[in-house]
C-alpha cells in the first residue's frame, strides 16, 4: 500500500507515454529506428516557485550554498535573492540557470529522474494529433519558428506534455550520451567520455532526416554542456519509470 501510495505521488503532474520508437538525428548505417520503453515525464517544466520549495527542503542547493564543482557562477541567477525567484509571474516560469547536478539532485527528491535523450526525442517527435510528426514540413517549420523567436510552443502534445519546443531548452540524464558521473567536471570517470559523433550535430552529413533543422539545434545546444552548466535559457522537466504491467 505504501509503495502504491509513493507511487501515485510521484506520478502526479505525469503523462504517460507508451513504448515507442523514434529515429534519431544520427544512427549509425544499417541501424534503425530506437525503441523507448513506456515512462512517464512531466507534464511541464519545473517552475521556480517548484525549485523554490526543494532548495528550501534542500538548502545545500541554494544559490549561495552550492558547491562550485556542481555548479557555475550563473547557477539560479536570475532569482532576487537566494530564496527569492521573484513575481507571482516569476514562480510560474520555467526554472532556468539550474546544472545537470541540481536538476538531477531535484527529480530524485521527487522520486523521480531525468529523462534520456532517447525519451525526451520521442516525446518531442509528436505533435497535437499525431506520435511521430518529425517529418512533418508543417510541424517542423513551426517549431523552427519558436526557436528562432524563443517562443514556447502552446502545444500539447497527443501525449498530454506541454511547451517542449521554444521555450527553454532541458537538461537530459545523457546529455553528452553518457551517465554524467557526479565530479568536478561533470565528465566520466574516464575524462572526457561524450561521443562526439553526437557532437556533430551542426553538420548535415550523416544526419537522418538533413531537414530537421529545430533537432539539429537541440543536439548543438547539448554540444556544449558540461554537468556544472548553468545558462539563462536551460531547464528542465523530470521522467519516471513505469511499473511492470
Amino acid at each position: 500500500m505504501l509503495t502504491d501510495l509513493l507511487l501515485a505521488a510521484a506520478l502526479a503532474g505525469m503523462v504517460r507515454l507508451p513504448a515507442g520508437s523514434y529515429l534519431p538525428l544520427y544512427r549509425a548505417p544499417g541501424e534503425g529506428r530506437v525503441q523507448v520503453s513506456a515512462f512517464a515525464l512531466d507534464r511541464d517544466a519545473v517552475t521556480n516557485a517548484d525549485f523554490l520549495a526543494f532548495v528550501r527542503a534542500h538548502p545545500v542547493w541554494q544559490r549561495g550554498r552550492v558547491r562550485p564543482v556542481f555548479a557555475e557562477p550563473g547557477y539560479l541567477a536570475e532569482w532576487r535573492a537566494d530564496l527569492e525567484p521573484g513575481d507571482a509571474d516569476a514562480l510560474r516560469r520555467p526554472v532556468t540557470s539550474v546544472s545537470w547536478f541540481a536538476a538531477k539532485a531535484y527529480c530524485a527528491a521527487q522520486g523521480k529522474r531525468l529523462p534520456t535523450v532517447d525519451e525526451w526525442e520521442y516525446a518531442a517527435a509528436a505533435s497535437e494529433t499525431r506520435r511521430d510528426a518529425a517529418r512533418e514540413p508543417a510541424f517542423v517549420r513551426r517549431l523552427l519558428a519558436n526557436y528562432a523567436a524563443h517562443r514556447p510552443d502552446t502545444l500539447r502534445n497527443v501525449y498530454g506534455v506541454r511547451a517542449l519546443h521554444g521555450g527553454p531548452w532541458e537538461w537530459t540524464l545523457d546529455f553528452n550520451s553518457v551517465l554524467v558521473s557526479d565530479d568536478s567536471r561533470g565528465l566520466g570517470a574516464g575524462g572526457d567520455e561524450r561521443d562526439h559523433g553526437l557532437f556533430c550535430a551542426s553538420a548535415a552529413i550523416g544526419a537522418t532526416d538533413p531537414s530537421n533543422y529545430p533537432a539539429f539545434l537541440r543536439y548543438a545546444f547539448r554540444a556544449g554542456l558540461t554537468g556544472r552548466t548553468t545558462a539563462r535559457t536551460l531547464g528542465f522537466r523530470c521522467a519516471a519509470d513505469l511499473p511492470a504491467a
